[in-house]
């Protein structure tokens, strides 16, 4: 979802120039006026000829030679006296790229002064002000700027305005300011949801979730049909604001709810553990919009996550095909939508076993910022062929666009050589990068499962204590401490303290979920197991997570529903290590 979907626009507004918050340098003092020897070496003829030649032609060798703050400062002058709004302009551009605060702001402010109905001159006294710090004196110029802007793009500036101030250190302020600057606008019933819709964004930029839910429902009543309220309310959902749900979906009752909006909610529900709800909006606007491609596509995506294999590939494919009718990606699709429909159909094939089919619908994805995924994926087929060093020179082979993609490599060879059974290695190669950068935490968190697949526990335990020293917050560090310990049978209470840290930092995290009722199975709390494994695997139907409920299940006595599980858990994922090794203990074939 884009919320800020009219930053294309507010950029249109705002002529093109963006101001670099870090750019400025406050002085002590604003930049001088043009040295006086310069002034009595002027030639004394016309004011308005020789003189204002003068003092351009000086100002603009200044500005080239370096001395930007005189050379700005020659240029105000002769603004000043002759009034012309495009040497203002001029003067403001090269006071801003002097990087002097002060001076940018008293040009800006002497330009307006000048011209007060100029839309540009609002412009830049608005971004210096923002620019310096000063977010309180921008509560004037603000409200005047979106009087002065054409009624066709004061919609797109009000929505772009917590970009403007995203990175203003206090942010509780700035909110407060553009409420009070937007004041009128909150009057006027076509722009009054998006008013509070940028308030509320401010609000959430500052923390305060509970008050942007609040202005997203005063912007949703002022005008039910307008989508920027849901849009926000969405983005609470994200941050976990349950709260924000209701909203949406008063929105949605509406027939004439954007699409974006339906589709923004379904992943949400996704993220949040409810496919079946996510389902029933996808199917509602297919019903309604057959020709929304997005729909298709994000459906598919769902399908092929539940391994309905069958369903996934007809949407898939219908979503390929309306843009292949299109002629162009219609209603906005990027040509990533056609890369990731395929990069999931040749999944789906090669979950069936046709790995020819796999590898032409990777070879049909030319992109190269998909590049690397789609070796990585070549690199599995040729592994599931036998030819693993084939594989791994795939994935070495692909250009290098940026420092990151050497390391992205190297991770993504050690993970082809963990999952081929080479585990020593694949933490051989990720131990050799990790003396190179000993605190890299990608490289400390898949060093430390290669070490495990490798037998080397002691070394697995080091890496993630040292990574969870590193950063406290690495949920997923504490997960895999506890479930190896949990796993095992070994510490069981540091173990549960480890996962229950783990589920604090992630709550909504299913894979966690199932850490934490494997570890009280292992400590002999059965039903509360049960409860925990069935939530997690409701939110996340998964191989792993089935093994262990049908495991838990068998333990209670309810030998057909524990079966029912493992045969649910085979459609998921046949090949799931867990799932196999529960199925040859308890010498099962459900």
């Amino acid at each position: 979802m884009i919320y800020y979907g009219s930053m294309k626009m507010f950029h249109r507004v705002l002529g093109g120039w963006t101001l670099a918050l870090a750019a400025f340098h406050v002085p002590a003092q604003t930049p001088p006026a043009p040295p006086a020897a310069a002034k009595a070496a002027a030639p004394e003829q016309s004011p308005l000829t020789a003189r204002l030649l003068y003092e351009l032609l000086i100002g603009e060798m200044l500005f080239r030679q370096g001395d930007t703050q005189n050379g700005a400062a020659y240029v105000l002058s002769a603004a000043r006296r002759t009034g012309d709004a495009e040497l203002f302009k001029r003067a403001a551009q090269m006071a801003i790229q002097s990087r002097s605060g002060p001076a940018a702001l008293e040009t800006v402010r002497a330009w307006r002064d000048a011209h007060p109905d100029t839309v540009e001159a609002g412009q830049y006294e608005l971004q210096v002000l923002i620019a310096l710090g000063r977010v309180a004196e921008t509560e004037v110029p603000l409200r005047q700027f979106v009087s002065t802007l054409p009624e066709s793009d004061r919609l797109s500036f009000i929505t772009a305005l917590p970009a403007l101030y995203q990175r203003v250190p206090d942010k509780p302020e700035a909110a407060r300011v553009v409420e009070r600057a937007l004041a009128d606008v909150m009057r006027t019933p076509t722009l009054a949801p998006a008013a509070w819709t940028t308030i509320g964004r401010l609000r959430l930029q500052a923390g305060d979730k509970a008050g942007a839910l609040a202005a997203a429902t005063l912007g949703h009543n002022a005008g039910t049909q307008s989508e920027w309220p849901a849009l926000l309310a969405l983005q609470l959902m994200a941050d976990g604001e349950t709260r924000a749900d209701a909203l949406i979906q008063r929105y949605l009752s509406q027939a004439d709810a954007k699409p974006e909006v339906r589709i923004g909610y379904a992943r949400a529900l996704v993220e949040r553990g409810r496919p079946a709800d996510a389902h029933r909006q996808l199917d509602t606007l297919i019903r309604r919009s057959p020709d929304a491609p997005e729909a298709w596509l994000v459906r598919g995506a769902l399908y092929a996550d539940e391994r309905k294999d069958a369903e996934a590939e007809a949407d898939l494919k219908h979503y390929l095909a309306m843009l292949d009718n299109a002629g162009r990606p219609p209603g906005g699709q990027s040509p990533e939508g056609r890369d990731h429909a395929r990069m999931m159909l040749a999944t789906i094939a090669e979950r069936r076993g046709d790995l020819a089919g796999a590898e032409r619908l990777l070879g049909s994805i030319d992109s190269p910022e998909r590049a690397l995924t789609v070796q990585v994926r070549r690199a599995q087929l040729l592994a599931r062929q036998g030819k693993l060093d084939e594989g791994r020179e795939a994935i070495r082979g692909v250009p290098e666009r940026s420092p990151d993609d050497a390391r992205l490599k190297l991770l993504a060879e050690a993970q082809l050589l963990r999952d081929n059974q080479q585990a020593q290695q694949a933490y051989d190669l990720l131990s050799a990068e990790l003396k190179k950068s000993p605190d890299e935490e990608s490289l400390l968190y898949d060093a430390s499962m290669a070490a495990e697949r490798a037998g080397h526990l002691d070394i697995m335990e080091e890496l993630l204590r040292r990574l969870i020293q590193l950063n406290p917050d690495a949920g997923h560090a504490y997960n895999a401490l506890g479930y190896s310990m949990a796993d095992r049978g070994v510490r069981l209470p540091e173990a549960r303290k480890l996962i229950e840290k783990a589920v604090q930092l992630s709550p909504d995290d299913a894979y966690i979920q199932d850490s934490l009722g494997w570890v009280h199975f292992r400590m002999g709390n059965v039903r509360e197991a049960r409860k925990i494994l069935e939530a997690a695997y409701k939110k996340r139907p998964d191989a792993e997570i089935a093994a262990h409920l049908g495991e838990v299940l068998w333990t209670l006595g309810e030998r057909e529903p524990a079966r029912k599980m493992w045969r649910e858990g085979l459609r998921l994922d046949a090949d799931n290590e867990t799932l196999q090794k529960t199925l040859k203990r308890f010498r099962v074939t459900p």
